[in-house]
């Protein structure tokens, strides 16, 4: 039986991969800053689908809640087939308005702790020629809005990177680039959603199934809806300037993710 590690696994998009995986036949490492809420989702999945659901208490804005998650996802005797680096968070407000120590928060998060976990776990990987990685980001990395969507642009570059440079050995890597997803995401930011169009909302099973879809097929970034699909496509084609004005005015309504 393989096992997933999953970071910020209690709410959203983490527990709608840990309700998938396990549901699959997945033994689990489910891995959050609330052990409480970590040990009740063990019991649950465990009850639920007879998978072994081990509760690993971490905080990745820390250099110790990093270092733990790293060495469980390298550990020869226990390891780890599939990582989901999933944890992250927002900050309200536009630049300068957010204190520069909570955005340096969020780049340790969202950029150094899925660097240092994802080559912690990777390495272990390519030495048993097989295994892999879901790095989540968001569409907001194809667009210019702040330091948000800056981040989660340097999680699919290095994903990418990544990928390219570990071609052959066995191991995948890929990029999971939601829209707006129904979690706890925006409330614990702060952040209001009372003006987004109804369309514009997707479910995080949802997302999670067609992601592991694509990671199945081999794509390396995935946008998991057609319509962001076409939305992105769009993007693409308006001047930056034009795209930039649109996405920070929206940006401040809607938030980043």
């Amino acid at each position: 039986m393989t096992t997933a590690l999953i970071t910020g696994s209690t709410a959203g998009i983490g527990a709608a991969f840990a309700r998938r995986l396990a549901a699959d036949g997945h033994d689990l490492v489910l891995v959050a800053r609330d052990v409480e809420r970590l040990r009740a989702q063990a019991t649950e999945l465990h009850d639920r689908h007879g998978v072994e659901a081990e509760v690993l208490r971490a905080d990745l804005a820390t250099d110790e809640g990093i270092e733990a998650v790293a060495a469980r996802s390298s550990e020869p005797r226990r390891p780890v087939d599939l990582l989901v680096n999933n944890a992250g968070f927002g900050n309200k407000g536009r630049f300068l308005d957010v204190p520069v120590a909570d955005e340096l928060t969020m780049l340790k998060v969202h950029c150094e702790a899925v660097l240092r976990i994802t080559a912690a776990a990777t390495g272990a990987m390519r030495e048993r020629g097989r295994g892999a990685v879901v790095n989540v980001a968001s569409v907001a990395a194809f667009l210019p809005r702040g330091t948000y969507g800056a981040s989660k642009a340097w999680v699919v570059q290095f994903t990418q990177g990544a990928a390219k440079d570990l071609d052959g050995s066995g191991v995948r890597l890929m990029a999971l680039c939601p829209g707006f997803v129904r979690t706890e995401f925006h409330e614990r930011a702060g952040m209001g959603t009372e003006n987004i169009p109804g369309w514009m909302w997707l479910d995080a099973d949802k997302v999670v199934g067609a992601a592991l879809g694509d990671l199945s097929r081999g794509k390396v970034v995935s946008v998991p809806d057609p319509r962001y699909k076409a939305l992105m496509g769009l993007a693409k084609l308006a001047p930056r300037p034009l795209l930039g004005g649109v996405t920070a005015s929206t940006g401040r309504k809607y938030g980043p993710r």
